[in-house]
């Protein structure tokens, strides 16, 4: 009993250790990155996420890029072009549209109220640092294929269509911004669109994990005390997958907290500005067929009954 004991205070502890590095906020998410996940990167042949540019390093967590290094030639933005950026590969605007505090006053008042906006934030597996412009390029548009796209950035294969709201990463980069964007879905239980989904599973299947992208994963699980199981194969995604939101762990503020009488959130609640209808994203066949800009999440049906919404009749 005692060895038992010991053994379990032991793993205890370390357990604490290790989740005690993970960042608590974007800011330092950035410095960590840099310092223990991407810190000889610069000099390597991988380079950035969208057009495998090196760079050095400077200040806390920024860099200056290369261009000869990946034959970079800028599209329109010099200063952003010379620089790295943090790339969040599901967006802020992605996750945060998703979470109720977004609604309540934009990404300020989520990284004020909502500590799980916070930890999506600052989550690691969802950084990587890129060529400023791109990055300022792909904005926070959806991942796509796009065609008939006349090189935009010298060598640089990535491509992006302003039009059609859609960047397509270069081939190296395909299979990581795949497993990336299902770890943040799986993880913090965002819905995600039938055609995201298929999209992302096809380059999941033809760019397979490298032995970079393993490499990445062990050092980013010592600091966030987790690992991608899309990366190790622990975990596959399928159509309509039903995310896991291992995530949802953190308290959520008073202010904040649902009243006694009202479900509890087993998952953002979408509702149709048009239509006044709402769609829960278990039971609902067209949950994920609203429109965007026609979106607007709720935290639980109880709130989207008071917001004057009412359920959709083909939910089951």
């Amino acid at each position: 009993m005692t060895r038992f004991l010991i053994a379990t205070v032991a793993a205890l502890l370390l357990s604490s250790n290790t989740l005690a590095d993970a960042p608590s906020n974007f800011a330092a998410a950035k410095v960590l990155a840099k310092q223990r996940i991407f810190f000889d990167q610069s000099s390597s042949t991988q380079g950035e996420l969208y057009c495998g540019c090196q760079w050095t390093w400077t200040g806390k967590s920024g860099g200056r890029i290369d261009p000869k290094s990946c034959g970079y030639e800028t599209r329109a933005q010099q200063n952003r072009a010379a620089r790295i950026e943090w790339e969040h590969i599901v967006p802020a605007w992605t996750f945060g549209h998703q979470r109720q505090c977004w609604q309540n006053g934009g990404r300020k008042n989520c990284i004020t109220d909502d500590p799980v906006f916070r930890a999506m934030e600052a989550d690691l597996f969802n950084l990587y640092p890129s060529v400023g412009e791109v990055n300022g390029d792909r904005s926070n548009f959806n991942y796509g294929m796009v065609t008939g796209q006349a090189p935009q950035y010298g060598a640089c294969t990535t491509r992006v269509d302003f039009k059609k709201r859609a960047a397509e990463p270069r081939n190296e980069a395909k299979g990581i911004v795949a497993r990336a964007t299902f770890y943040m879905f799986d993880r913090y239980g965002l819905s995600m669109s039938r055609q995201q989904q298929q999209l992302l599973m096809a380059w999941n299947r033809q760019y397979p994990v490298t032995t970079w992208e393993k490499e990445w994963n062990n050092l980013t699980s010592k600091v966030m005390g987790h690992s991608n199981p899309f990366i190790t194969g622990d975990r596959s995604w399928s159509a309509g997958h039903k995310p896991t939101r291992e995530g949802l762990v953190s308290a959520i503020p008073a202010r904040a907290t649902a009243m006694p009488t009202e479900k509890a959130d087993v998952g953002v609640v979408i509702g149709n500005r048009n239509s006044r209808i709402y769609h829960l994203p278990e039971g609902c066949p067209s949950y994920d067929k609203v429109s965007p800009k026609n979106q607007v999440p709720f935290a639980t049906e109880a709130k989207a009954v008071a917001g004057g919404y009412r359920k959709a009749g083909n939910c089951r």
